[in-house]
């Protein structure tokens, strides 16, 4: 191979095309690593790393930025609770320590995903075997018989680089994906999902609630759950629907958003905002994540709802998984037939467990039906309050279960 050819392209620096470089060049594989946006984004979207992603961190050498008291690092949050909104009453309190001794790390981590890219990228640096590039638009891809050609706008000229694989962790819309051909298979909800973030406390305010929240409820059900942000106090933010007769422009407004927050907590006066959104979300699995010499990882393979923080650890468990293969097809020790199983592995998780728990964790906490309803919120109370099964409901919650399953696939 030519100089250029020995080496991987992974397209988007987010999350997961960061620990994916990262993941490759630990395992002395060249990467050049492309990303669209001219710098790295501070993006207010994942939050939320599991226990088994946590230790899959850590092997990669970020336990001490993961850590770190400051606020380039995140916070341990063992609990997570469950409430009926439209009573107001505590459901079922989770405990993740249940787990100590059984997982290394029993607890969920809230570590922001650009405080994570932030982390990741002094280290690929220092590896010298990666080069980053940024404000670096993939526009074209032509696969040869042993290397990718890619087509690249930089600046408004286009640059012509090649590579032995390219993997695409550029997210839901990814060019990749669409360059390949690959179907994206599944649907979009009908409702909007809104996130609105204050520095308003909610745990000092007396409410009860823990760092991690679920509230079920006909109307606007509500995740709320907190992150450092830039320092003391901290973010909170919460997640709603907004339904198909509320206009973008009625539930972005400062009434609109107000209203909502004053709706969680009727405090005296506004609520500081530092940022919100509003965003369409979608269900989709891509029907490949290998065709030929691209591949696919993150929300380029996969999207959820964001109801139970899975989306970008699925992403992350992709790029361990396709690490550890690449090592194997990169050095001789296995051909390139390993990249179907990654998709047959990683597709099961998604399907199988991801998909299936993010959408039924949505239409649990939206159930209109009061019996159903009351149903729901008894059986995840008796699910708590039994060690054994609560225990199990936190190995499938952490997507440990997901894991371990996914890596059993031959």
């Amino acid at each position: 191979m030519a100089s250029n050819e020995q080496r991987v392209i992974v397209v988007g620096a987010g999350p997961v095309g960061a620990v994916m470089t990262l993941a490759l060049v630990r395992r002395g594989i060249r990467v050049l690593l492309l990303e669209a946006e001219p710098a790295p984004v501070e993006d207010q979207r994942a939050a939320t790393i599991h226990a088994p992603t946590l230790e899959m961190l850590v092997d990669l050498g970020l336990k001490e930025q993961a850590f770190a008291e400051d606020a380039s690092g995140g916070f341990q949050a063992p609990l997570f609770q469950f409430r009926d909104r439209a009573t107001s009453e505590l459901v079922a309190t989770f405990d993740i320590r249940l787990l100590e001794g059984e997982v290394p790390y029993p607890f969920v981590l809230q570590w922001e995903q650009y405080k994570l890219v932030r982390a990741v990228l002094p280290l690929i640096a220092a590896s010298g075997l990666a080069e980053v590039r940024f404000a670096a638009k993939l526009t074209g891809l032509a696969q040869q018989a042993d290397h990718v050609d890619v087509t690249v706008d930089i600046g408004g000229a286009p640059a012509q680089l090649r590579g032995a694989y390219v993997i695409g962790t550029d997210g839901g819309r990814s060019t990749v994906r669409r360059l390949a051909a690959i179907d994206f298979e599944g649907f979009t909800w009908e409702e909007r999902f809104i996130k609105i973030a204050t520095s308003f406390d909610f745990v000092s305010a007396g409410t009860g609630y823990c760092t991690r929240n679920y509230f079920s409820d006909p109307d606007e059900w509500l995740n709320l759950f907190k992150v450092k942000g830039n320092g003391p106090p901290g973010y909170w933010r919460g997640i709603m629907p907004v339904p198909p007769n509320e206009s973008d422009e009625q539930a972005v407004s400062m009434e609109g958003i107000q209203r909502r927050l004053h709706g969680i907590y009727d405090k005296s006066g506004d609520f500081d905002i530092p940022y919100y959104a509003l965003y369409t979300v979608h269900q989709r699995v891509a029907a490949t994540f290998n065709k030929g010499r691209v591949l696919l990882a993150g929300d380029a393979a996969h999207v959820n709802n964001p109801i139970g923080g899975m989306g970008m650890n699925g992403g992350i468990h992709d790029a361990i998984n396709l690490a550890d293969k690449f090592a194997d097809v990169w050095f001789g020790r296995a051909d390139a037939g390993v990249f179907d199983r990654y998709t047959r592995q990683r597709r099961k998780a998604q399907v199988d467990f991801v998909q299936a728990q993010s959408i039924q964790n949505k239409k649990a906490l939206g159930e209109k039906d009061p019996v159903v309803r009351r149903k729901h919120l008894e059986e995840l109370r008796r699910t708590c309050e039994d060690v054994a099964r609560h225990k199990a409901f936190l190995y499938r919650s952490s997507l440990i279960d997901s894991l371990n399953a996914a890596n059993a696939v031959e």
